[in-house]
């Protein structure tokens, strides 16, 4: 470990410590997301204290971020050299960090048009659970021999690893931007957006909710000045002030939205669909997201079932993102159950990666 920065040796000891032991290491950074995934498990081991930039070259369009930085630092810097994060990740309470960002991997109302967390990730430095140091990828986008290791970390939860350093894909913020409002039922929401996916037109994100009992689309359109305004003319519908309409995204990109903020008991759910899908057999109106690739639902625990078959029929899969109060984690896991094939690469690659089982232990699945 000669040579290794003091923060990051601390954690390799941490970790060998807790292999040598069969003991067990939460991961945490700002804890915005503790909510999310099967269960909570081992000692907490905080990357807070292992923040800052290491380096940014706007002219690159890369960045690289401790994993402890916190996510508001690092898009404020890139707003400063007009430039951002295009997926969009979720703040929640303020308190998230590009490491918590990166395992998660959940991304916000851009997703169908900019890509995920994932599509933009080019390098991490890791621990493994044996307390190694390991790097992947690199700083630029053809850096890729085989397996994209680093890219694999995004959405696993921190359980193949602890990401010290990640490289991440930075891009220009769009030129211009118009939100437009539409007065349309889901059905014909669909549709429309379904159409005009297949058409030249700046679309960067959608969303459909029932506003105060009304059914309304918010389309969002980025990019040139020329290709926004054209497309306004275009599309129609009622034009909304830029100001507002940009604090409403941000409430979307957050999961603040009335719908959804004030869910209760009520259990929060992710339907990751194909954009073709039709309207689904749900328990209530939900809030249709990605051009129609993501649907929030609210449902009461006896209805989880229900929502799970909705979306296995159209080919997609439903996840108990946040559970209602009482908790629905008792009774009912939080993802889809892996396909034998899918469990077996899943298990393959925990074994390789932490083999003693020391990293987010059940955060992922009861199995790992």
């Amino acid at each position: 470990m000669q040579g290794m920065d003091p923060t990051v040796q601390g954690f390799s000891q941490r970790i060998r410590e807790a292999a040598a032991a069969g003991g067990a290491l939460r991961i945490r950074g700002g804890g915005s997301k503790d909510f999310y995934g099967e269960r909570l498990e081992g000692e907490l081991l905080d990357t807070r204290g292992h923040a800052g930039i290491i380096s940014y070259e706007p002219s690159e369009l890369v960045v690289t971020a401790r994993c402890g930085t916190p996510l508001a630092d690092l898009e404020v810097l890139l707003a400063a050299n007009g430039q951002c994060l295009p997926f969009e990740p979720p703040h929640w309470d303020g308190s998230a960090t590009v490491g918590g960002m990166v395992a998660a991997g959940l991304s916000g109302p851009a997703r169908a048009s900019a890509g995920s967390v994932r599509d933009h990730v080019l390098g991490v430095t890791l621990l493994d659970g044996r307390g190694e140091l390991l790097v992947f990828g690199g700083q630029v986008m053809k850096n890729v021999a085989g397996y994209d290791v680093s890219r694999l970390m995004a959405g696993a939860l921190g359980t193949l690893g602890l990401l010290v350093e990640i490289s991440l894909k930075v891009l220009p913020v769009a030129v211009a931007e118009a939100t437009l409002r539409f007065e349309l039922k889901q059905a014909q929401a669909l549709q429309k957006l379904h159409e005009w996916g297949g058409q030249p037109l700046p679309l960067n994100a959608s969303c459909w909710v029932e506003d105060d009992g009304l059914p309304c689309l918010y389309l969002r359109l980025r990019g040139a000045q020329a290709a926004v305004e054209s497309a306004c003319v275009r599309l129609g519908g009622e034009r909304q002030d830029t100001a507002r309409s940009a604090a409403d995204w941000r409430l979307s990109r957050d999961l603040r939205l009335p719908l959804i903020s004030q869910r209760g008991s009520r259990d929060l759910w992710r339907l990751s669909v194909p954009q073709t899908a039709p309207v689904l057999d749900l328990p209530a109106a939900p809030v249709v997201e990605w051009h129609g690739a993501q649907r929030w639902v609210l449902a009461e625990a006896r209805d989880g079932a229900r929502v799970r078959a909705a979306a296995a029929q159209v080919g997609g899969h439903a996840t108990l993102f946040m559970p209602g109060e009482p908790t629905a984690a008792a009774y009912l896991p939080r993802f889809d159950s892996l396909t034998p094939t899918l469990a077996r690469i899943h298990l393959a690659l925990k074994q390789q990666f932490d083999p003693a089982g020391v990293f987010n232990r059940g955060r992922l699945s009861a199995a790992f």
